[in-house]
């Protein structure tokens, strides 16, 4: 054989004198297309040649015959946020230890990208999504229709760390989360707090801020409206919010923050204007990114098991892919009291 032409399926049958369909199938296939196609002999005859001439699988070529790429397409809103990336580092861990290879496409959380990039992921055959950037609204609302029109076409996708309609995803119990951010508050004395919500569409923020006023609701503590502050989830939000938060004389005494991010950016604002963070205002965040404890600072935050949590929604992912239909997982917070709120302020 001329070993300067590429090695394919026909030389290899041509040489073996075997059908091109069987060696394709013990190349090509799985262990058990390998077993149906040929004698044990045989199909280490087929592997030995194979071997010998340095051929290389088409996996697009395996793709056609077994449906399956092996690969996953992930969908963030920005890998920049350490909390996606956390997560997604959590996929693509448990996606290598089942011999599938994922890629990462940031959407800015923008529904014209979302759409454009999962149809483009679809395109290069995937065999399923997942996606830590779902918009959804508050129960009773319209669904998502993007996730809606995915669910008709029997794609197999999983959320992560946000929840949608009623779709399969795997989420920290913000709920509990916001609760917990809430007790720590109210058990250091605080009655003036005002919370930064996050966006409306994600269902992260919504979730935190409604388990924190219901909390406060249920021991006598209300948040006024104009403390209830909607914004994008970025360091420079909390900055300009926590800003005009602190300006007045009759400002809060405390400021929950439904991200880190936030939070830091309160922190920042209150240095501005010559305030401590626990001396001088509470300051709670959500997440607890590596950053929260490396502060000067230490800033007081819900953990939430970022990692676990894309690890646990591949593994959902591939049950689908099964043929099985997983529920939904919520997993525990856990409150991390650091220095931002160790000390009671009165209020």
């Amino acid at each position: 054989m001329n070993r300067s032409r590429p090695v394919t399926l026909q030389s290899l049958a041509r040489q073996l004198g075997l059908n091109v369909s069987t060696v394709s199938r013990v190349l090509n296939g799985s262990a058990d297309d390998a077993r149906g196609a040929a004698a044990p002999d045989t199909v280490k005859r087929i592997r030995a040649l194979a071997a010998e001439l340095h051929y290389q699988t088409n996996p697009h070529a395996a793709s056609l015959k077994t449906r399956r790429s092996r690969t996953i397409g992930v969908l963030v809103p920005r890998l920049s946020d350490m909390v996606l990336a956390t997560i997604y580092e959590g996929i693509d861990e448990a996606a290598a230890e089942h011999g599938y290879l994922t890629f990462v496409s940031n959407t800015q959380d923008e529904p014209d990208k979302q759409r454009k990039l999962i149809d483009m992921a679809l395109a290069r055959r995937v065999d399923g999504l997942i996606l830590g950037d779902a918009h959804s609204a508050p129960a009773n609302a319209t669904p998502n229709p993007l996730l809606a029109e995915l669910a008709r076409r029997d794609v197999p996708f999983v959320l992560v760390s946000r929840h949608a309609d009623q779709h399969c995803a795997v989420t920290c119990d913000d709920l509990e989360g916001g609760r917990l951010a809430a007790k720590h508050l109210l058990d250091m004395g605080h009655h003036r707090i005002a919370v930064m919500v996050g966006e409306p569409f994600a269902s992260t923020g919504r979730d935190r801020s409604e388990g924190f006023f219901g909390y406060c609701a249920q021991h006598g503590v209300e948040v006024p409206a104009h403390w209830r502050i909607e914004s994008p989830f970025d360091t420079d939000a909390g900055r300009d919010i926590g800003a005009r938060l602190l300006s007045p004389a009759d400002r809060p005494t405390a400021i929950f923050a439904v991200n880190d991010f936030l939070a830091v950016g309160v922190m920042g604002a209150a240095r501005d204007q010559g305030l401590e963070a626990g001396r001088d205002v509470a300051i709670v965040g959500y997440n607890d990114t590596p950053l929260a404890g490396a502060l000067p600072i230490g800033l007081t935050t819900i953990h939430s098991p970022m990692h676990q949590m894309g690890r646990l929604g591949l593994e959902l992912l591939l049950q689908k892919l099964a043929g099985g239909q997983p529920d939904s997982l919520r997993l525990a917070p856990e409150l991390v009291v650091r220095d931002s709120s160790n000390r009671k302020i009165a209020g």
